[in-house]
């Protein structure tokens, strides 16, 4: 239990109550942490006490262990646009499936996928793809320094870019010298930016950026801010590369088409895989030329890149997911947001929300958030409370507040989030 504040009671109720609700889950969890470290394998997932075990999904819904039946506004971290078991994505990944789940050779369905993101986000010329959304950072980043031929990389404050070492240094086990090749920028700030290029100088590669920060605290960045990425990068002859693996549900041409920014280079993963493991990258051709088989100087494998099931469940989700389709899913999402808002300003507490369009993220602070400096000074108590009293209430979120919202949802089920977090409120 963190250190005694005004929130401690409260989040012991609701500790107690989650326990009480999920014994199966806890039975599980204990059996876990005998062959698993901390009775996990994705850390991202954990939360104490534990982690629900969750047995089934289908549309909004999600089943665990105990029978506990919760409206799911996480998705898997946001790769489940169209909700649970979607019967498009199913069959066709299913199909896919009975012709052969991998092959040492290509199939049509990599390419289809190719050319619908291709069709679809209009800065990318050309595609390669991996299996998750950290192996497509790590690629998109050495990618970059070879075309550049520099060493040194920008991110952001409160960014993720996936776990490999260059995005997560400094860490254990991260040696100084890899932490050496990379650079922090400060998010929505042009003059601190500014400054932090100019020092890098010649070495800078690449700007790799989240139009909207996704673990960072759902965050959009400034137009303005963005206008000032390209045009810096291009100054610098580095590259600007973005990350749109949260974003691409934004719009059909990504978070840079609500911009209007090209960037040179593009990550993708979550929703182009239907649910099934992926990433992606991909740019212009000049830059995607160096990953060429036989004229290229970077060679990349990856047993199950492009493979067939991804592929093919991915091309079914982004089918569905037309652009009036997204307009009204983004709708819906401002709209909650809006009317969470209320919710949290009426209650007094120190509590917040922000969003853009389908993302939303509940922040246990009062401070305006435009960077994430006041999403880490957040109370965390607060921030459990919060999460733990909306499971208890049948509505998963991730343990930090962020949500999102899939086509599976129906206007009832916002409601329903909307009076819970109000009857939680009113019961701090």
């Amino acid at each position: 239990m963190p250190t005694h504040s005004i929130y401690t009671e409260a989040l012991r109720r609701v500790s107690e109550e989650y326990v009480a609700r999920n014994p199966r889950s806890m039975e599980i969890a204990h059996r876990a942490a005998r062959v698993l470290p901390g009775g996990t394998t994705r850390t991202t997932t954990f939360f104490a006490p534990f982690p629900p075990v969750l047995v089934s999904g289908d549309g909004s819904e999600i089943v665990d262990a105990d029978g506990n039946r919760r409206v799911d506004y996480l998705n898997n971290y946001t790769s489940l646009v169209l909700g649970h078991a979607h019967p498009d994505v199913l069959s066709r990944a299913m199909a896919a499936a009975g012709r052969g789940t991998a092959f040492s050779s290509p199939t049509e369905y990599e390419v289809r996928l190719a050319e619908v993101l291709v069709e679809r986000v209009a800065s990318v010329d050309q595609v390669r793809f991996t299996n998750s959304g950290t192996e497509a950072t790590m690629a998109a980043m050495r990618l970059a320094r070879a075309f550049a031929g520099r060493p040194t990389v920008a991110r952001f404050e409160g960014s993720y870019h996936g776990t490999h070492d260059y995005t997560a240094t400094p860490g254990a086990g991260i040696p100084d010298p890899v932490g050496d090749l990379m650079v922090t920028l400060p998010f929505n700030d042009i003059l601190g930016c500014e400054q932090v290029i100019e020092q890098a100088g010649d070495s800078l590669a690449a700007v790799i950026v989240e139009p909207i920060l996704g673990a960072g605290g759902v965050i959009a960045a400034d137009q303005e801010f963005l206008d000032f990425l390209r045009q810096a990068t291009a100054r610098a002859g580095a590259l600007l590369i973005f990350d749109e693996i949260v974003t691409l549900r934004l719009h059909a041409g990504g978070a840079q088409a609500t911009y209007g920014i090209r960037p040179d280079l593009t990550t993708f993963g979550k929703i182009i895989g239907g649910g099934f493991p992926i990433g992606g990258f991909g740019g212009r051709e000049d830059v995607m030329a160096l990953l060429h088989p036989t004229r290229g100087t970077i060679p990349w494998g990856g047993t199950f890149n492009g493979n067939p099931v991804s592929a093919a469940a991915g091309i079914a989700t982004l089918e569905v997911l037309t652009p009036p389709v997204i307009d009204e899913l983004n709708r819906a999402g401002e709209e909650l947001v809006e009317r969470l808002g209320k919710v949290l300003e009426a209650s007094g507490l120190p509590a917040g929300v922000t969003g853009a369009g389908s993302l939303f993220n509940l922040h246990a602070t009062g401070e305006e958030i435009t960077d994430h400096r006041a999403v880490e000074r957040a109370d965390l108590q607060l921030t459990e409370l919060l999460h733990l009293g909306l499971m208890n209430r049948g509505y998963f979120l991730a343990p930090r507040g962020m949500g999102c919202l899939s086509t599976a949802m129906t206007p009832a089920e916002r409601d329903g989030f909307v009076d819970a977090l109000e009857d939680l409120l009113g019961a701090v």
